[in-house]
Protein backbone atom coordinates (compact mmCIF):
# COMPACT_ATOMS: atom_id res chain seq x y z
CA UNK A 1 0.00 0.00 0.00
CA UNK A 2 1.51 3.44 -0.90
CA UNK A 3 2.52 5.41 2.19
CA UNK A 4 0.26 8.36 1.33
CA UNK A 5 -2.81 6.10 1.16
CA UNK A 6 -1.80 4.57 4.48
CA UNK A 7 -1.51 8.00 6.11
CA UNK A 8 -4.84 9.06 4.66
CA UNK A 9 -6.50 5.94 6.04
CA UNK A 10 -4.81 6.42 9.43
CA UNK A 11 -6.12 9.97 9.65
CA UNK A 12 -9.56 8.81 8.50
CA UNK A 13 -9.68 6.19 11.23
CA UNK A 14 -8.49 8.68 13.85
CA UNK A 15 -11.14 11.14 12.71
CA UNK A 16 -13.89 8.52 12.92
CA UNK A 17 -12.80 7.48 16.42
CA UNK A 18 -12.70 11.10 17.63
CA UNK A 19 -16.09 11.96 16.11
CA UNK A 20 -17.67 8.85 17.63
CA UNK A 21 -16.11 9.65 21.01
CA UNK A 22 -17.36 13.27 20.89
CA UNK A 23 -20.81 12.03 19.95
CA UNK A 24 -21.17 9.05 22.29
CA UNK A 25 -18.28 9.09 24.76
CA UNK A 26 -17.66 5.36 24.27
CA UNK A 27 -14.51 3.55 23.05
CA UNK A 28 -14.48 2.55 19.39
CA UNK A 29 -13.33 -0.90 18.21
CA UNK A 30 -12.00 -2.15 14.87
CA UNK A 31 -15.08 -4.28 14.20
CA UNK A 32 -17.37 -1.24 14.58
CA UNK A 33 -15.20 0.77 12.16
CA UNK A 34 -15.07 -2.09 9.63
CA UNK A 35 -18.85 -2.52 9.86
CA UNK A 36 -19.28 1.16 9.03
CA UNK A 37 -17.87 0.45 5.58
CA UNK A 38 -16.02 3.78 5.27
CA UNK A 39 -12.54 2.32 4.89
CA UNK A 40 -12.95 -0.90 2.87
CA UNK A 41 -10.57 -2.62 5.30
CA UNK A 42 -10.84 -5.78 7.38
CA UNK A 43 -11.05 -5.50 11.19
CA UNK A 44 -7.49 -6.90 11.36
CA UNK A 45 -6.11 -4.15 9.09
CA UNK A 46 -7.95 -1.50 11.08
CA UNK A 47 -6.59 -2.97 14.31
CA UNK A 48 -3.05 -2.63 12.97
CA UNK A 49 -3.60 1.02 12.08
CA UNK A 50 -5.17 1.67 15.49
CA UNK A 51 -2.11 0.08 17.12
CA UNK A 52 0.14 2.45 15.14
CA UNK A 53 -1.96 5.45 16.21
CA UNK A 54 -1.73 4.25 19.81
CA UNK A 55 2.06 3.89 19.57
CA UNK A 56 2.21 7.45 18.17
CA UNK A 57 0.29 8.76 21.20
CA UNK A 58 -2.97 9.64 19.45
CA UNK A 59 -5.14 6.85 20.92
CA UNK A 60 -5.29 4.89 24.17
CA UNK A 61 -7.20 1.92 25.57
CA UNK A 62 -9.28 3.02 28.60
CA UNK A 63 -9.46 -0.56 29.92
CA UNK A 64 -9.11 -4.11 28.67
CA UNK A 65 -11.75 -3.75 25.93
CA UNK A 66 -10.74 -3.71 22.28
CA UNK A 67 -12.02 -0.14 21.90
CA UNK A 68 -9.85 2.98 21.75
CA UNK A 69 -10.35 6.64 22.72
CA UNK A 70 -8.42 9.72 21.57
CA UNK A 71 -5.69 11.14 23.79
CA UNK A 72 -5.36 14.92 24.22
CA UNK A 73 -2.73 14.76 21.48
CA UNK A 74 -5.22 12.97 19.23
CA UNK A 75 -7.86 15.61 19.98
CA UNK A 76 -5.37 18.36 19.13
CA UNK A 77 -4.57 16.76 15.74
CA UNK A 78 -8.30 16.42 15.07
CA UNK A 79 -9.10 20.03 15.99
CA UNK A 80 -6.16 21.47 14.03
CA UNK A 81 -6.42 19.43 10.85
CA UNK A 82 -9.42 17.11 10.60
CA UNK A 83 -12.34 19.04 12.07
CA UNK A 84 -15.11 20.11 9.71
CA UNK A 85 -16.41 23.34 11.19
CA UNK A 86 -20.15 23.85 11.45
CA UNK A 87 -21.91 27.11 10.62
CA UNK A 88 -24.35 29.01 12.79
CA UNK A 89 -27.79 29.35 11.28
CA UNK A 90 -29.21 32.81 10.48
CA UNK A 91 -31.67 32.30 13.34
CA UNK A 92 -28.86 31.59 15.80
CA UNK A 93 -26.95 34.66 14.62
CA UNK A 94 -30.07 36.84 15.00
CA UNK A 95 -30.70 35.44 18.50
CA UNK A 96 -27.12 36.23 19.64
CA UNK A 97 -27.32 39.75 18.19
CA UNK A 98 -30.70 40.41 19.80
CA UNK A 99 -29.68 39.11 23.24
CA UNK A 100 -26.46 41.13 23.32
CA UNK A 101 -28.11 44.31 22.01
CA UNK A 102 -30.93 43.88 24.51
CA UNK A 103 -28.44 44.17 27.39
CA UNK A 104 -28.12 47.94 26.77
CA UNK A 105 -25.06 50.13 26.25
CA UNK A 106 -23.21 49.25 29.45
CA UNK A 107 -20.21 47.04 28.56
CA UNK A 108 -20.43 44.84 31.64
CA UNK A 109 -24.14 44.15 31.00
CA UNK A 110 -23.38 43.17 27.39
CA UNK A 111 -20.60 40.85 28.54
CA UNK A 112 -22.76 39.26 31.25
CA UNK A 113 -25.54 38.60 28.76
CA UNK A 114 -23.13 37.22 26.15
CA UNK A 115 -21.47 34.90 28.67
CA UNK A 116 -24.80 33.59 29.98
CA UNK A 117 -25.94 33.03 26.39
CA UNK A 118 -22.72 31.17 25.45
CA UNK A 119 -23.03 29.00 28.53
CA UNK A 120 -26.60 28.05 27.64
CA UNK A 121 -25.92 27.35 23.96
CA UNK A 122 -22.77 25.30 24.61
CA UNK A 123 -23.96 23.54 27.81
CA UNK A 124 -20.59 24.48 29.34
CA UNK A 125 -19.37 27.22 31.65
CA UNK A 126 -19.14 30.61 29.95
CA UNK A 127 -16.27 32.91 30.90
CA UNK A 128 -15.29 36.47 29.94
CA UNK A 129 -12.68 39.00 31.05
CA UNK A 130 -14.06 42.49 31.70
CA UNK A 131 -11.53 45.22 30.86
CA UNK A 132 -10.45 47.85 33.33
CA UNK A 133 -12.58 50.99 33.62
CA UNK A 134 -11.96 53.06 30.52
CA UNK A 135 -14.74 55.59 30.99
CA UNK A 136 -13.85 59.28 31.00
CA UNK A 137 -13.71 61.04 34.36
CA UNK A 138 -15.95 63.88 35.46
CA UNK A 139 -14.69 64.88 38.90
CA UNK A 140 -12.14 64.04 41.60
CA UNK A 141 -12.26 64.73 45.35
CA UNK A 142 -9.92 63.97 48.28
CA UNK A 143 -11.13 63.39 51.84
CA UNK A 144 -8.93 62.90 54.93
CA UNK A 145 -9.49 59.66 56.86
CA UNK A 146 -7.04 60.67 59.59
CA UNK A 147 -3.73 59.06 60.68
CA UNK A 148 -1.98 59.36 57.33
CA UNK A 149 -4.78 58.01 55.15
CA UNK A 150 -7.07 59.70 52.68
CA UNK A 151 -9.84 58.76 50.27
CA UNK A 152 -9.73 59.60 46.57
CA UNK A 153 -13.28 59.77 45.18
CA UNK A 154 -13.49 59.34 41.40
CA UNK A 155 -16.71 60.25 39.58
CA UNK A 156 -16.93 59.02 35.96
CA UNK A 157 -18.93 60.43 33.04
CA UNK A 158 -21.33 57.48 33.25
CA UNK A 159 -22.01 58.52 36.90
CA UNK A 160 -20.28 55.51 38.44
CA UNK A 161 -18.22 56.34 41.54
CA UNK A 162 -15.05 54.63 42.77
CA UNK A 163 -13.33 55.21 46.10
CA UNK A 164 -9.64 54.42 46.58
CA UNK A 165 -7.66 54.76 49.80
CA UNK A 166 -4.35 56.65 49.50
CA UNK A 167 -1.53 57.45 51.93
CA UNK A 168 -1.10 61.11 52.88
CA UNK A 169 1.41 62.85 55.19
CA UNK A 170 0.33 62.80 58.85
CA UNK A 171 -0.91 66.23 59.95
CA UNK A 172 -1.56 67.36 56.39
CA UNK A 173 -3.65 70.56 56.31
CA UNK A 174 -7.09 70.18 54.67
CA UNK A 175 -6.17 72.98 52.25
CA UNK A 176 -3.60 70.70 50.54
CA UNK A 177 -6.30 68.13 49.77
CA UNK A 178 -8.48 70.87 48.29
CA UNK A 179 -5.57 72.20 46.21
CA UNK A 180 -4.77 68.73 44.89
CA UNK A 181 -8.41 68.13 43.92
CA UNK A 182 -8.73 71.57 42.29
CA UNK A 183 -5.57 71.00 40.26
CA UNK A 184 -6.72 67.56 39.04
CA UNK A 185 -10.23 68.80 38.26
CA UNK A 186 -8.75 71.22 35.70
CA UNK A 187 -7.30 68.14 33.93
CA UNK A 188 -9.70 65.23 34.33
CA UNK A 189 -12.95 66.09 32.60
CA UNK A 190 -13.45 64.01 29.46
CA UNK A 191 -10.20 62.07 29.96
CA UNK A 192 -9.63 58.51 31.12
CA UNK A 193 -7.48 57.71 34.17
CA UNK A 194 -4.67 56.68 31.87
CA UNK A 195 -4.80 59.98 29.96
CA UNK A 196 -4.92 62.05 33.17
CA UNK A 197 -1.98 60.16 34.62
CA UNK A 198 0.12 60.71 31.49
CA UNK A 199 -0.70 64.45 31.37
CA UNK A 200 0.03 65.11 35.06
CA UNK A 201 3.26 63.12 34.99
CA UNK A 202 4.37 65.14 31.95
CA UNK A 203 3.56 68.48 33.66
CA UNK A 204 5.37 67.49 36.85
CA UNK A 205 8.40 66.29 34.91
CA UNK A 206 8.54 69.58 32.99
CA UNK A 207 7.75 71.48 36.23
CA UNK A 208 4.70 73.04 34.63
CA UNK A 209 2.49 72.10 37.59
CA UNK A 210 2.43 75.10 39.98
CA UNK A 211 1.96 73.05 43.14
CA UNK A 212 3.66 73.12 46.54
CA UNK A 213 5.52 69.99 47.64
CA UNK A 214 2.74 68.65 49.90
CA UNK A 215 0.11 69.00 47.17
CA UNK A 216 2.44 67.34 44.65
CA UNK A 217 2.86 64.47 47.09
CA UNK A 218 -0.91 63.94 47.30
CA UNK A 219 -1.31 64.07 43.52
CA UNK A 220 1.61 61.66 42.99
CA UNK A 221 0.28 59.23 45.61
CA UNK A 222 -3.18 59.38 44.06
CA UNK A 223 -1.77 58.66 40.60
CA UNK A 224 0.33 55.74 41.89
CA UNK A 225 -2.70 54.23 43.65
CA UNK A 226 -4.87 54.68 40.55
CA UNK A 227 -2.23 52.96 38.42
CA UNK A 228 -2.13 49.92 40.74
CA UNK A 229 -5.91 49.73 41.01
CA UNK A 230 -6.31 50.12 37.27
CA UNK A 231 -3.95 47.22 36.59
CA UNK A 232 -5.91 45.00 38.96
CA UNK A 233 -9.26 46.27 37.78
CA UNK A 234 -9.72 43.66 35.06
CA UNK A 235 -12.38 41.31 36.37
CA UNK A 236 -13.86 37.96 35.45
CA UNK A 237 -17.41 36.75 34.85
CA UNK A 238 -18.12 33.00 34.98
CA UNK A 239 -21.60 31.68 34.19
CA UNK A 240 -23.15 28.20 33.96
CA UNK A 241 -20.97 26.11 36.27
CA UNK A 242 -24.01 23.87 36.82
CA UNK A 243 -23.93 22.89 33.12
CA UNK A 244 -20.73 20.97 33.84
CA UNK A 245 -22.72 18.56 36.03
CA UNK A 246 -25.11 17.61 33.21
CA UNK A 247 -22.62 15.55 31.17
CA UNK A 248 -23.46 11.85 31.14
CA UNK A 249 -19.92 10.91 32.12
CA UNK A 250 -19.92 13.10 35.24
CA UNK A 251 -20.77 10.18 37.54
CA UNK A 252 -17.52 8.48 36.49
CA UNK A 253 -15.47 11.69 36.74
CA UNK A 254 -16.76 13.49 39.83
CA UNK A 255 -13.21 14.08 41.03
CA UNK A 256 -12.31 15.77 37.75
CA UNK A 257 -15.41 17.95 37.90
CA UNK A 258 -14.55 18.93 41.48
CA UNK A 259 -11.05 19.92 40.31
CA UNK A 260 -12.55 21.89 37.42
CA UNK A 261 -14.79 23.79 39.85
CA UNK A 262 -11.70 24.61 41.92
CA UNK A 263 -9.89 25.75 38.76
CA UNK A 264 -12.77 28.10 37.96
CA UNK A 265 -12.24 29.77 41.35
CA UNK A 266 -8.62 30.62 40.45
CA UNK A 267 -9.59 34.04 39.11
CA UNK A 268 -6.06 35.34 38.58
CA UNK A 269 -4.96 32.21 36.70
CA UNK A 270 -8.10 32.32 34.57
CA UNK A 271 -7.49 35.99 33.74
CA UNK A 272 -3.90 35.11 32.77
CA UNK A 273 -5.26 32.42 30.45
CA UNK A 274 -7.71 34.84 28.83
CA UNK A 275 -4.91 37.40 28.52
CA UNK A 276 -2.99 35.00 26.26
CA UNK A 277 -6.08 34.74 24.03
CA UNK A 278 -6.22 38.55 23.91
CA UNK A 279 -2.77 38.70 22.34
CA UNK A 280 -3.76 37.24 18.95
CA UNK A 281 -6.52 37.21 16.38
CA UNK A 282 -9.14 34.48 16.20
CA UNK A 283 -10.25 31.58 18.35
CA UNK A 284 -7.73 29.89 20.66
CA UNK A 285 -8.27 26.30 21.84
CA UNK A 286 -6.53 24.81 24.89
CA UNK A 287 -6.99 21.06 25.39
CA UNK A 288 -6.31 19.44 28.77
CA UNK A 289 -2.70 19.62 29.89
CA UNK A 290 -1.85 22.22 27.22
CA UNK A 291 -2.80 24.75 29.87
CA UNK A 292 -1.43 24.24 33.38
CA UNK A 293 -4.59 25.59 35.03
CA UNK A 294 -6.70 22.72 33.66
CA UNK A 295 -4.06 20.01 33.45
CA UNK A 296 -5.58 17.95 36.28
CA UNK A 297 -9.26 18.36 35.48
CA UNK A 298 -8.70 17.45 31.80
CA UNK A 299 -10.79 20.31 30.45
CA UNK A 300 -10.90 22.22 27.18
CA UNK A 301 -11.06 26.00 26.85
CA UNK A 302 -12.26 27.72 23.66
CA UNK A 303 -11.80 31.51 23.73
CA UNK A 304 -11.75 34.43 21.33
CA UNK A 305 -10.69 38.05 21.87
CA UNK A 306 -13.06 40.99 21.40
CA UNK A 307 -12.12 44.54 20.40
CA UNK A 308 -13.14 48.10 21.19
CA UNK A 309 -14.25 50.63 18.56
CA UNK A 310 -10.64 51.49 17.68
CA UNK A 311 -9.84 47.82 16.94
CA UNK A 312 -7.76 47.21 20.10
CA UNK A 313 -8.11 43.79 21.79
CA UNK A 314 -9.49 44.55 25.25
CA UNK A 315 -10.82 41.21 26.52
CA UNK A 316 -11.65 37.59 25.71
CA UNK A 317 -14.79 35.46 25.92
CA UNK A 318 -15.27 31.72 25.67
CA UNK A 319 -16.38 28.45 27.20
CA UNK A 320 -14.81 25.87 29.50
CA UNK A 321 -15.91 22.27 29.62
CA UNK A 322 -14.75 18.64 29.39
CA UNK A 323 -12.43 17.69 26.52
CA UNK A 324 -15.38 15.86 24.98
CA UNK A 325 -16.89 19.00 23.46
CA UNK A 326 -18.81 19.63 20.26
CA UNK A 327 -15.87 21.60 18.82
CA UNK A 328 -17.47 21.96 15.38
CA UNK A 329 -20.36 23.89 16.93
CA UNK A 330 -18.72 25.69 19.85
CA UNK A 331 -15.75 27.19 17.96
CA UNK A 332 -17.95 29.20 15.52
CA UNK A 333 -20.32 30.02 18.39
CA UNK A 334 -17.51 31.61 20.44
CA UNK A 335 -16.06 33.33 17.37
CA UNK A 336 -19.39 34.88 16.34
CA UNK A 337 -20.24 36.03 19.87
CA UNK A 338 -16.85 37.79 20.14
CA UNK A 339 -17.55 39.52 16.80
CA UNK A 340 -20.97 40.70 18.02
CA UNK A 341 -19.46 42.14 21.21
CA UNK A 342 -16.77 43.93 19.16
CA UNK A 343 -19.49 45.59 17.03
CA UNK A 344 -21.53 46.69 20.04
CA UNK A 345 -18.84 48.32 22.18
Amino acid sequence: MPRQDHNTRSLGILRQIVETYLDTGVPVGSTTLARGGLFNLSPASIRNIMAELEDAGFLYAPHTSAGRLPTERGLRLFVDGLLEMGNLTKEEQKAINARCKGAGLDLESVLEEATTLLSGLSHCAGVVSVPKQNTALKHVEFVSLGTGRGLAILVFQNNTVENRVIEIPIGLPPSSLVKAANYLNTKVEGKTLEQVRALVQYEMKKEKATLDNLTKQIVSEGLATWAGAEEAHETLIVRGRANLLEDESVAENLERVRMLFEDLEQKKDLLDLLKTAKEGEGVRIFIGAENKLFSLSGSSVIVSPYKNESGKMIGAIGVIGPTRLNYARIIPLVDYTAQVISRLI
